[in-house]
């Protein structure tokens, strides 16, 4: 087997005396989508303000297709293609959405064209909309503009953190089909996700965590609703 595109190995982020996440490993194949479940509290988060360099890791190590990212700061692991969408809509809601979407690249004016066109290609109504301001587009599509920009500096993972987190129905289903987008040019997608039936449906791998620790890891579609219910209890969402 080929070795994992992002390889996470006893993985620890202590904050003060408490320990928020304790020897967590997994790995992401290139293309794949990885769901991370638990309750409130597990360290979800934590682990992926980890991943992206928000937090110091404690120990453990954290490899980008076998190069040790562990101690680089954000925009640094940010520019080796690792990008992280955290929780909240993350995007400038008195600015259009083409001057959203140019503040995604600070490179020549070739390579931000060749971006737009890129994201415009995968989510046209961004094209349709690009002088509306972001603040009023809806949330659904707010998540779209976010996840957007962070293709256009084309990521190898995409950490999607809540992105649903209070969207309608509806607009949830955006959200989902934005992902697929992304894994379909090209992106790894890591979704800490509520929703777990819908995680667990679109990802290939899934881990559960529980109070910091991986209590649980294996194929996506083997974590059925009972295992689900044992470690996130009946308001899982499956």
């Amino acid at each position: 087997m080929s070795a994992p595109l992002l390889e996470v190995a006893d993985l620890s982020v202590r904050y003060g005396e408490a320990l928020a996440l304790d020897r967590v490993s997994f790995g992401l194949g290139a293309n794949q989508a990885l769901a991370v479940l638990g309750s409130n509290g597990a360290g979800k988060s934590t682990l992926a303000r980890a991943l992206s360099g928000l937090v110091p890791a404690s120990s453990g190590t954290v490899s980008l297709e076998g190069a040790d990212i562990t101690s680089r700061r954000a925009h640094a692991i940010r520019r080796a293609g690792v990008v992280h969408l955290p929780e909240g809509r993350g995007v400038f809601r008195g600015l259009t959405v083409l001057e959203n979407l140019r503040m995604g690249l600070t490179v020549d004016r070739a390579a931000r064209a060749e971006g737009l066109d890129l994201v415009f290609s995968i989510f046209p109504v961004l094209g349709e909309r690009r002088r509306q301001l972001a603040g009023t587009l809806s949330g659904g599509e707010q998540q779209m503009l976010s996840l957007a920009r962070a293709l256009m500096v084309r990521p190898k993972v995409v950490i999607a953190d809540e992105m649903s987190l209070g969207l309608a129905p509806k607009m949830v289903d955006v959200v989902f089909e934005s992902l697929q987008r992304a894994r379909d040019a090209g992106s790894s997608v890591i979704m800490i996700e509520q929703f777990a039936g819908r995680a667990l449906a679109f990802a290939d791998r899934a881990i559960i965590l529980q109070r910091g620790s991986l209590v649980w890891s294996g194929s996506a579609d083997t974590a059925g609703d009972e295992l689900v219910r044992s470690y996130l209890g009946e308001g899982a969402g499956v």
